[in-house]
């Protein structure tokens, strides 16, 4: 298995609602072969270009590379076929390794029993080649392998290029009762059009995922620049000279910020937790901190865009109609000329915002069904500005 002779297919998990923005991620890197896909985007790459989107790829949570496709016809079929791949040239003996199984197939009762079936194929073919079997390690495994078989019985083996999901970044030291895993919290970003440049504010920071992924954006640091282990770092085929190149011309790849990114929160253990992982990740001196309530902050002169993540409703006894209402009457009264998008589950409570949204985009938030909101604060009414932009 190389990558150098040719480009490989990759897949790359995503969130629901996330598919364009990773798309324009990877057009952004120089990659142009891409397929979108449910939950997922497609496409090829070199070893140089997969070591870059592991790093670079802000709203990817994985990144898998198939390299064999077969149909089975039972479960020792499936055994049989895994066997006989040379596993020896893509992991050694003393290293651990885990599977990951989707199973759509009539063949099987339950995904792990493929998974099962295709460990001791690989174990099995390491101990008649050398007399021992590599420990399988479902926690912390060197190698990580993936096993789809459809409802076809088409079975395709792929390697997790990433290791531990890409939204692990490494900064987040403390979670607050209801986080947003990074990986979303920069595709909201992305997906409002900030200019990187404006005034950006979270009016809900909590732990401060938003403020911290739009602090990277805007200074250009790829996501995952700190991250100390990728799972092509134990294939036999790494190139560790070429990874440490990619890594140096990403660090001089940084720029200054220009705007202000402010986050606001009124509980102050959160913001606590917000200082800590601010400052695990370098940002102490790019991000603005205020303990007050989102109605006491007083709205920056110069107008930007406003992205946050306020309470569901989802814990039990938390009424939010009054604080969406409150938000509401917020913007309306502080930030004209402002762009404020907010994500919640909670349909009915986002009706007593009292705007009329210029943007509804569905996407999740862990298992629940989201709306991420653009509210569009003109300066005067509206009618004003539409007829100003028509002058």
């Amino acid at each position: 298995m190389s990558l150098e002779d040719r480009k490989k297919k990759i897949i790359a998990k995503t969130s629901f609602g996330l598919e364009d923005v990773l798309i324009d991620e990877l057009k952004e890197l120089g990659i142009i072969e891409i397929e979108k896909a449910n939950r997922a985007v497609t496409f090829y790459a070199t070893k140089e270009e997969l070591y870059k989107a592991n790093i670079w790829l802000r709203t990817a949570n994985r990144l898998i590379m198939p390299f064999k496709e077969f149909t089975i016809k039972s479960d020792d079929d499936l055994y049989n076929q895994i066997k006989k791949i040379e596993w020896e040239d893509i992991f050694d003996v003393t290293q651990t390794f885990a599977i990951d199984s989707t199973v759509f197939s009539p063949l099987f009762n339950h995904t792990k029993y493929a998974a099962f079936k295709a460990k001791d194929a690989i174990a099995d073919r390491f101990r008649d080649k050398f007399d021992k079997r590599p420990d399988v390690d479902t926690t912390n495994p060197h190698i990580r392998i993936n096993i789809h078989i459809n409802a076809d019985n088409i079975c395709t083996v792929s390697l997790d290029s990433s290791g531990d999901p890409l939204f692990k970044r490494g900064y987040r030291d403390s979670r607050s009762i209801a986080p947003i895993k990074e990986d979303l919290a920069a595709g909201l970003i992305l997906l409002s059009g900030w200019d990187k440049q404006s005034t950006f504010v979270d009016l809900f920071c909590g732990s401060g995922t938003l403020l911290i992924e739009a602090a990277m954006i805007a200074c250009n640091i790829p996501p995952n620049i700190n991250r100390a282990v990728f799972g092509f770092m134990n294939w036999k085929n790494y190139d560790e000279q070429l990874f440490d190149d990619i890594i140096d011309e990403a660090l001089d790849e940084e720029i200054d910020l220009v705007g202000k990114i402010i986050g606001v929160d009124n509980d102050g253990r959160v913001m606590g937790m917000s200082r800590a992982n601010i400052q695990a990740a370098g940002l102490t001196d790019k991000i603005e901190l205020h303990k007050k309530d989102f109605n006491a902050f007083k709205a920056p002169k110069e107008a930007g865009v406003i992205v946050c993540n306020p309470p569901y409703g989802e814990r039990i006894g938390e009424n939010v109609d009054e604080l969406y209402t409150t938000f509401g009457d917020n913007l309306k009264a502080q930030y004209d000329g402002w762009n404020a998008w907010m994500i919640s589950s909670n349909m009915d409570a986002l009706k007593k915002v009292g705007l009329r949204p210029s943007r509804k985009i569905k996407v999740f938030n862990g298992s629940l069904e989201c709306r991420f909101m653009k509210y569009e604060m003109y300066k005067g009414t509206k009618r004003i500005h539409k007829l100003e932009a028509n002058a």
